[in-house]
């Protein structure tokens, strides 16, 4: 796979689901940094066909395979180094919730599991929406073959979207207030409260989202943070300027009367937060990690799949659990 190729495929997954034409793909190759006629984009195009990795629709254009997606995920790993923090970028710039009407996008994760445990799920999960270990008390639930924002759940799966703790970066960015994400981790609950980070992720140097990995890796404890005030969840380190402290106190307060939680900390100026360094002029926030009920889930024996800041969606059309 060489750049070209490559990204070809990334124009087809960004809409996995249209029909895509070679004019409309050498238009947005230019995105990527690629400058290429209809024509030679046409050539590569039928490389990518005969190796399986997208799908002829007649005239109409093609549709990137499953077989090009899995391509896609583990071509080229170095250059995705450095993603995660790319896209949280990009997505706390997308956000656009108001809190005065409430009504705007935020940021959704999307996480799939059987049809058949739906029950057992939302037991599971109603404890923990009813915890301060949640980004929100609102979430969405669909079934196989429907959509949450552009995402497809896939037939006998009931998908969920959790609000995502970038929704915070959206919301601070919009006031104002400049958010450096720092690490995803894990962050131990003692008595109640906050005690210290047992593992730590840089997001600038990673290509797939910490708090994913601690998942698969069961390294929380959610229900026992939950049910016996001590535990492990998911939390992220993140940095604002010392000017905004207060600001960023005020606006704490703010979306925590709207239905939004998930700040856990804001530290001194300059100081330390959790044994965690900050940079010059700067304070510490501790986050929680949007994934904490799927978290419990895995804990709880279920299989999950996960993927974090999956897409924006319009917060009023969330439902209380």
């Amino acid at each position: 796979m060489n750049k070209t190729m490559l990204s070809i495929l990334k124009v087809l997954d960004k809409s996995p689901d249209t029909i895509t034409g070679s004019r409309e793909i050498s238009k947005q190759l230019t995105e990527y940094g690629v400058d290429l006629t209809e024509r030679t984009v046409r050539y590569h195009l039928r490389i990518l066909d005969e190796r399986g990795y997208t799908e002829v629709f007649g005239k109409e254009g093609r549709k990137i395979t499953e077989k090009g997606k899995e391509e896609l995920n583990y071509a080229h790993v170095s250059e995705k180094v450095g993603f995660v923090i790319s896209r949280i970028e990009t997505l706390s710039y997308l956000t656009t919730l108001d809190l005065e009407t409430m009504d705007g996008k935020i940021i959704l994760n999307i996480s799939y599991f059987p049809e058949d445990n739906l029950n057992k799920i939302l037991k599971i999960m109603r404890k923990i929406f009813q915890s301060p270990y949640v980004m929100s008390d609102r979430l969405i639930l669909r079934r196989g073959g429907e959509k949450i924002g552009d995402i497809l759940i896939p037939e006998g799966k009931i998908g969920v979207g959790t609000v995502c703790s970038v929704t915070i970066n959206g919301i601070f960015l919009k006031a104002g207030i400049p958010v450096s994400s720092k690490f995803g981790g894990v962050l131990e609950i003692d008595a109640g409260k906050a005690s210290r980070f047992t593992s730590l992720i840089s997001y600038e140097g990673s290509s797939v989202d910490p708090l994913e990995i601690f998942i698969r890796s069961k390294m929380t404890n959610v229900i026992g943070a939950v049910k016996n005030r001590s535990g492990k969840i998911l939390a992220s380190y993140r940095e604002i300027p010392v000017v905004c402290i207060d600001e960023a106190k005020r606006l704490k307060q703010k979306i925590m009367e709207r239905g939004i939680g998930g700040i856990l900390l804001i530290g001194q100026p300059n100081s330390p937060l959790l044994g965690v360094p900050v940079g010059i002029d700067k304070a510490g926030m501790i986050i929680v990690g949007g994934l904490n009920p799927i978290a419990a889930l895995e804990e709880s024996g279920i299989l999950t799949e996960s993927k974090a800041m999956s897409t924006l969606y319009e917060y009023s059309q969330l439902r209380k659990l």
